[in-house]
């Protein structure tokens, strides 16, 4: 009888495991077998010429896609990070507070399409900046502020509570310690939710093409913030539905390259959160 009852945990462990990694097998062998396709079909036009080409290659689509996301994560940073710190240091719990919780919730469930309308009726048609690189990168910082609030909020909850207790004693004022305690101790999960959020504002394309997007053969790279931009999800869209002539393998090879830079500030967050949290210990 004794035996039996040693063997149920562990009888019950190995289902549990066993559907864990049933449901991660799941999860990832369709990303698997979504990259493996578009190496396989787009590999052999996947080249340094391709990427590098200005004139018939993806140059002027990366080089706009890394603007806007630079631009975007200067504007998304402050007001995230600002309305991260007020909310969790500096509000009082109340009706106020749980209204603003559930509206940044629901702004992160709200479509991509929705925010590029509203972005082309703000800031491109109201506030006339026309279709351009500020306009998108504001129409993204919009999308990814939930996301970004969210993800400092709940790095700024990780901080432990004694921190903020000793720097008190000590005779800090509440800001002396979220600036000097609590702040650069919950900077790698900051880091990493700013990232996250920003690469998947670069996959977007609803957005970038209410907002900036715009394929020009003869100012092929923005000279200012108030210049149209081509931008990987735009280029993959328009090679796609109105481009001739463009063949399969660079459509996918396109495809390609947007995954692959996605990825890459995925995995830079990973490593900018590891070095970060390496560096301090609480």
């Amino acid at each position: 009888m004794r035996t039996v009852q040693r063997l149920r945990p562990r009888a019950t462990q190995a289902v549990v495991f066993a559907g864990l990694w049933a449901a991660a097998a799941v999860v990832v062998l369709p990303v698997v077998g979504i990259l493996a396709l578009m190496f396989i079909r787009g590999g052999r036009a996947l080249s340094w010429e391709l990427l590098s080409s200005a004139e018939e290659g993806l140059l002027p689509a990366i080089v706009g896609t890394m603007c806007l996301v630079a631009l975007t994560a200067l504007i998304a940073a402050p007001l995230g990070i600002a309305a991260a710190v007020y909310l969790s240091e500096y509000a009082r719990s109340g009706p106020l507070v749980r209204l603003i919780r559930l509206a940044i919730v629901n702004l992160a469930g709200v479509p991509s399409v929705v925010y590029g309308l509203f972005g082309l009726g703000l800031f491109v048609m109201l506030l006339a900046f026309g279709r351009c690189l500020l306009a998108g990168a504001c129409t993204l910082a919009l999308l990814v502020l939930p996301l970004v609030i969210t993800a400092s909020e709940e790095a700024l909850r990780q901080v432990p509570g004694r921190l903020r207790e000793a720097s008190f004693g000590l005779g800090a004022t509440r800001w002396q310690t979220v600036r000097r305690v609590v702040l650069p101790n919950a900077l790698p999960g900051m880091m990493t939710g700013l990232i996250l959020s920003v690469g998947r504002a670069a996959g977007e394309t609803a957005p970038i093409l209410f907002t900036a997007a715009f394929i020009s053969l003869t100012k092929p790279f923005p000279s200012s913030a108030l210049d149209p931009i081509e931008a990987l999800p735009f280029k993959l869209y328009y090679m796609a539905t109105e481009a001739h002539g463009v063949s399969e393998e660079v459509k996918w090879a396109t495809a390609a390259a947007l995954v692959m830079l996605v990825l890459a500030m995925n995995l830079a967050a990973v490593v900018i959160r590891a070095r970060l949290r390496g560096a301090r210990r609480w």
